[in-house]
Formats: structure tokens, C-alpha cells, sequence
């Protein structure tokens, strides 16, 4: 039986040459995850929508249209912020499960 040779069999000559070239690219990519005030002030901002946004869907201007108690108006902001914080909570401890489950953990 004859043996048939693959793309994948073929001897690589330019190995050496893309070893330099993975190498540099894990390099670009370690300086573009840095950290600057621009990308921080961006997320910061997503979460001021987020806290805006559930101000107003727990009825914020709920006193000023049906004479409602501002405390009630308050508990109920926070009864949304706590519901928030509870899903944030569920998807960061699944994320934890799921890494060390597989062996990677990401606390140590």
C-alpha cells in the first residue's frame, strides 16, 4: 500500500522564521492589554449608564407624578441594585467553576 503525503507532512523550512514572528506578535499583544485612562474612563462610563438607566426604570420621578414617598422609591432602587449585584455575583462564581474545572484556576 502506498502512503499518501499530507500538506501537514511536509518538512517546514521557515520554522526559525515563525517562531521570531510568533514571538513578536505575543509581544504586540502584551503592550496593547495595558491599561491607559482612556479605556478606564470608558468602562467607567458603561457602568454610569447601567446605574442610570436602572434609576430611572425603578421610578425616579415616581414622587414627583403620584405623591409616592421617596423611601419607598429608595427601596425600590435598591432592590434593583441588589438584584444587579446578585447576577454579577452568579456569572464571576460560574466563571470561577468553570476554570477550575478544567484545571486552570484563576484564583490560587
Amino acid at each position: 500500500m502506498a502512503k499518501h503525503r499530507r500538506f501537514s507532512d511536509k518538512p517546514n523550512d521557515n520554522s526559525i522564521q515563525n517562531n521570531e514572528k510568533t514571538e513578536l506578535q505575543e509581544q504586540e499583544t502584551n503592550e496593547k492589554t495595558s491599561l491607559d485612562l482612556k479605556t478606564i474612563l470608558l468602562s467607567g462610563t458603561k457602568y454610569a449608564y447601567i446605574i442610570g438607566a436602572v434609576a430611572l426604570l425603578s421610578g425616579i420621578f415616581t414622587p414627583l407624578t403620584l405623591d409616592v414617598e421617596i423611601e419607598e422609591v429608595i427601596f425600590g432602587m435598591l432592590s434593583i441594585f441588589l438584584g444587579l449585584v446578585g447576577g454579577i455575583v452568579i456569572i464571576f462564581g460560574s466563571l470561577i467553576l468553570i476554570y477550575q474545572s478544567t484545571n486552570n484556576p484563576l484564583i490560587n
